[in-house]
């Protein structure tokens, strides 16, 4: 998971407003057992399908309606007022606004940012697949929590069980009905609007915003003028960045010196045999995650990462696995609900060997470099790291 962004999320009930929310594309899916063929020809799960849930009206969430790409995330610290709600689905080019709650809470002991959503509408915002699934829809409307699918897969929380969802003061039981990839930095949880209101969430503090013809970064610089205080507004979505010469600049702070690279793959051989902890990014949490390791290796050599695997991978330019150096990060699209999302990342050492936190289960290790999945090399560049954490 990752924070490139400062942005105001609330936390429920007296905790700290202040929090990093990054975006990507939505995606909110769970596990069917059918197989379905790779390219490879390999045999996954496909996720598009929710857990079983019985007595639930076939009527209980709307039909799909015209799917919208989310292109620009507004979020606030209370409501968004109307008025401001409504001038931005007047605004020239915008084809769609989606108001969602949103906030930093607590789920199977985890600190993650948790959404309450309409199923009938905010299913037209998210990928195809996903947006077909009434089941899916039909459970979170029923009071299930979907969640990611790197704390599902990763985290080890699992599908169908009971995990508390709530804040320090307040906490309810719910059932995980789906493993569901917004795509969201730092957002790894998803329940309706009634049940979020149940849980204490501030209502309508954010919002997606549909404007498939003009650039983000424009509309989010008209947008600024009006936005209430407090607000913030992002882009969906960013783009990795690629070399546009094939050559990754060698100078001027561009790209790290040998002596952080040294102090980074040290300091990443420090934490080998610890646990991998879902969420985890320091010694007090027990442990770490893919992603908490990289942000530790890299702060002891002064270089800020972002928290998240796919806001990481925007830490530099991406090259080809083949030219590849140590001190590089290396980045997988493993998420089968969202093709092309990064959800995992790891440190290149050189000599077809990485040093990696995988999965819950195991610990922080030295492996053999395997390409399936991966989406090539990131050298970081320590300015465009720091870009990302103001």
């Amino acid at each position: 998971m990752g924070k490139p962004n400062r942005r105001v999320l609330p936390t429920i009930i007296g905790v700290s407003v202040l929090t990093t929310l990054a975006a990507n594309t939505a995606v909110l899916v769970a596990r069917d057992d059918a197989p379905v063929q790779t390219r490879r020809g390999e045999q996954r799960a496909r996720f598009v399908a929710a857990s079983g849930s019985t007595g639930l009206s076939p009527t209980a969430v709307a039909p799909l309606g015209k799917r919208l790409t989310p292109h620009v995330l507004v979020a606030a610290p209370s409501t968004l007022p109307a008025d401001f709600v409504q001038k931005v689905r007047g605004a020239k080019g915008v084809k769609g606004v989606e108001v969602v709650d949103a906030v930093q809470g607590m789920v199977a002991g985890k600190r993650v940012g948790l959404m309450g959503v309409d199923p009938s509408t905010f299913r037209n915002y998210t990928p195809k697949p996903t947006a077909k699934s009434d089941a899916l829809w039909r459970n979170v409307a029923s009071g299930d929590v979907a969640i990611s699918f790197t704390m599902g897969s990763d985290g080890g929380v699992k599908l169908g069980s009971q995990v508390p969802v709530g804040g320090k003061q307040h906490q309810s039981q719910l059932r995980v009905g789906a493993y569901a990839t917004m795509g969201i930095s730092d957002v790894d949880a998803v329940v309706s609007h009634a049940t979020a209101q149940a849980l204490g969430l501030p209502t309508g503090n954010a919002m997606l915003v549909s404007v498939p013809k003009a650039a983000p970064k424009t509309f989010i610089k008209k947008l600024r003028k009006a936005l209430p205080k407090g607000a913030k507004a992002v882009a969906v979505n960013p783009e990795i960045d690629f070399p546009k010469s094939g050559d990754v600049p060698a100078a001027n702070g561009q790209v790290m010196t040998a002596g952080q690279v040294r102090t980074v793959i040290k300091a990443a051989y420090t934490r080998l045999g610890w646990p991998y902890v879902w969420g985890g990014e320091s010694e007090a949490e027990g442990g770490y995650d893919c992603s908490g390791l990289m942000q530790y290796a890299f702060a002891r050599a002064g270089i800020r990462l972002p928290r998240v695997a796919a806001d990481q991978a925007r830490a530099g330019w991406v090259v080809p696995y083949g030219k590849a150096e140590p001190g590089d990060m290396l980045i997988w699209a493993n998420d089968p609900t969202a093709p092309g999302y990064i959800s995992h990342i790891a440190l290149y050492l050189g000599q077809g060997k990485m040093l990696a936190a995988p999965r819950t289960g195991t610990v922080v290790q030295v492996q053999d470099v395997y390409t399936r999945n991966m989406r090539g090399a990131v050298r970081v560049s320590p300015k465009m790291a720091a870009a990302l954490t103001r």
